[in-house]
């Protein structure tokens, strides 16, 4: 897979890129909410340059992943945290992760791939995709188990046994 600058334009967008062929396709819907939201504007690229890193993105698909049963491309979970790990702003990855989530709500079906983009997302960048997402339990509810595991299990991105292959978060 290609290498963008960490906190890129060209990073940031191969997120979103991955959210809309999540699913094997990339739905008007699912455009429609890029553009209602002024997506592409806040992160600094044209429709031209955003469609580039599709593209490309398409094309290392074709190069690097691997072909499910039913012929979609899978990436795997390490070559996703790689792209993953090239967003380190805490803002922008908290950013991402709604717009992510919102992307993937667009067509109101969530698929298997969009569900592992987000979960993984949030477990790279630290956050709980509720977190992110504005969403608590509510009041008297507690996480459900598998949750509160996973937040046990990972450091804090603050503490000395935090992965140190990431940059700082600011």
């Amino acid at each position: 897979m290609r290498h963008y600058a960490p906190d890129s334009p060209e990073a940031a967008a191969r997120v979103l890129a991955l959210a809309l062929l999540a699913d094997g396709a990339i739905d008007p819907s699912e455009l429609g909410t890029l553009r209602r939201h002024a997506i592409l504007d806040r992160l600094g690229l044209d429709e031209e340059r955003f469609e580039r890193v599709i593209h490309a993105l398409c094309e290392d698909l074709a190069q690097y992943a691997l072909r499910d049963a039913s012929g979609q491309f899978e990436i795997g979970h390490e070559a996703l945290r790689e792209i993953l790990g090239e967003v380190r702003h805490r803002r922008l990855q908290k950013r991402l992760l709604r717009t992510v989530r919102e992307v993937v709500a667009a067509d109101g079906q969530l698929a298997g791939g969009e569900a592992v983009l987000v979960a993984l997302a949030a477990e790279c960048w630290g956050l709980t995709p509720f977190a992110a997402l504005r969403i608590a339990p509510p009041p008297g509810r507690r996480w459900p188990p598998q949750l509160r595991r996973s937040r046990a299990a990972r450091p804090s991105p603050h503490s000395p046994h935090a992965n140190s292959a990431h940059a700082p978060r600011h």
